[in-house]
């Protein structure tokens, strides 16, 4: 008596394929209202750490170089960051944030005032007048147009009266957390 044995075959067959693109196409449209929110929130995030960083090179800036340095926020590029005479030191370009972040700056006059979007440092690190002689930035609220106010994750740069720069949550009740504003 003799057996033949059937040659073996690799690889998958048609049906175990779609089965496996199936479940790929299930996962992702499950998956992608998810990374939508996580994507627009990383906006956020980025434009807040770049505002921050930006005030914080300002007032370094100003304390390095002994006189007084402007941070401007808008104007053509994202933000800048320019001496009395308006040399600028180091800018950001518009093309950097994404079109659907959303800045409230305070303090925001009331019309025909012009709203604030300045903040000058002096030689020793504090907020000084704006040579505009508008109000300086005390606190910039940076959320995104494309979220919902549940699915959002807004950010907060607040300036300090001795001019130290710092970005919180101002969704944060716990007063033990270090996000708090």
């Amino acid at each position: 008596m003799s057996f033949k044995l059937k040659p073996k075959v690799s690889g998958f067959s048609l049906i175990e394929l779609m089965i496996g693109i199936v479940i790929l196409a299930i996962a992702m449209a499950v998956g992608m209202p998810s990374y939508s929110i996580w994507i627009q929130n990383t906006y956020i995030r980025n434009a807040a750490e770049s505002i921050q960083h930006g005030m914080q090179r300002a007032r370094s800036e100003a304390v390095t170089r002994n006189i007084s340095i402007a941070f401007t926020l808008g104007g053509g590029p994202f933000w800048a960051i320019s001496q009395a005479d308006g040399t600028v030191i180091e800018s950001r370009p518009a093309g950097e944030i994404s079109q659907k972040v959303v800045f409230t700056i305070l303090p925001n006059p009331t019309p025909p005032a012009v709203s604030t979007t300045t903040i000058t440092f002096g030689n020793l690190g504090t907020v000084v007048a704006n040579a505009d002689g508008t109000a300086s930035i005390s606190q910039i609220d940076i959320d995104s147009s494309a979220l919902s106010a549940a699915n959002s994750r807004e950010l907060r740069i607040t300036v300090g009266i001795g001019g130290g720069v710092r970005m919180c949550d101002p969704n944060v009740t716990s007063t033990t957390d270090p996000r708090l504003c």
